[in-house]
């Protein structure tokens, strides 16, 4: 079994899901999760976590993600991008100058609204299948980061942008909220995710070349350890007498680790032979650290 995290390019045309399942029958392992949804229509970096790294998946969902949106102005439609059924049009486009600045009143945070084509639930139905069933329930905004949006090139009624954002930002959402900013409407027309934390599109592998790589016994070259992920967090390591302690996922107080110096906050856990093996966390109330998540192969 593989054990890490791959840089996988979602191509347009299948979910998500779609390609976790590609993943599987290629790698011949059924441990294997993405780490945040891509719609069927956009294309770009999916980190996929595979083995004992899948452990991975809810940590990397809060990595901040960057996009390349191609923003249709003058149209709104039912699911916030070009696939949808539209709903109004317009001809009259406010001047470049005015388009910026909306463009630019959405930096930093703002609350939004998530679009009932999507996967969240509500009452246990994912709101796309309430959406298909022509229902319009209430969604709670949500407060959404906006870091940066540097409009690259206005060739209207397109408008092409790259975002830098939070997690849980729809960028549908975004393009028809500064439409409805400018009073003409706006959606989406087309979507790259470029970057998810330090996974990169250009180092991103397609699934032709995952396969390929599989087959010529070099895909572990190209797997990030799940360690790699996580080296914002201080290394510390158990006493040989204190391995135990580690292997079970119990506490671990001050005279089981090796270091004298010990850091409040998530550390790497490590066994006295130096093995990474789980995240901790210091419990200052109680002055132990206590398992978060363990990595055991």
């Amino acid at each position: 079994m593989i054990h890490g995290v791959i840089n996988l390019y979602k191509e347009k045309g299948y979910t998500s899901h779609d390609a976790v399942a590609k993943l599987r029958g290629i790698l011949h392992q059924k441990k294997i999760g993405h780490t945040g949804t891509l719609d069927p229509d956009a294309e770009g970096v999916l980190p996929v976590c595979m083995g004992a790294a899948t452990k991975l998946c809810d940590m990397l969902t809060d990595t901040e993600k960057e996009y390349r949106a191609r923003m249709l102005l003058g149209q709104t439609t039912d699911t916030q991008d070009t696939t949808g059924r539209i709903l109004a049009q317009s001809a009259q486009l406010p001047p470049i100058q005015r388009i910026q600045e909306a463009i630019d009143s959405f930096i930093g945070g703002y609350d939004q609204i998530p679009p009932m084509y999507s996967a969240l639930k509500v009452n246990g139905r994912k709101l796309y299948e309430l959406a298909r069933e022509g229902k319009t329930v209430e969604r709670k905004a949500r407060r959404v980061q906006i870091q940066s949006i540097i409009a690259e090139e206005f060739s209207l009624p397109y408008v092409t942008m790259t975002v830098v954002c939070s997690k849980g930002t729809y960028i549908r959402t975004l393009c028809s909220d500064i439409g409805e900013k400018l009073g003409c409407g706006g959606c989406m027309a087309q979507l790259w995710r470029t970057r998810v934390g330090n996974f990169n599109i250009q180092d991103s592998l397609k699934i032709a070349d995952v396969e390929k790589l599989f087959a010529d016994g070099k895909l572990e070259e190209k797997v990030v350890p799940a360690e790699a992920m996580l080296l914002a967090y201080p290394a510390l390591h158990t006493k040989a007498d204190a391995d135990r302690l580690l292997f079970n996922g119990n506490p671990l107080f001050r005279e089981c680790i090796l270091e004298e110096r010990l850091p409040e906050g998530r550390v790497r856990m490590h066994d006295s032979a130096g093995r990474f093996l789980a995240v901790y966390e210091y419990e200052k109330t109680r002055c132990f650290y206590r398992v978060v998540k363990t990595f055991f192969t």
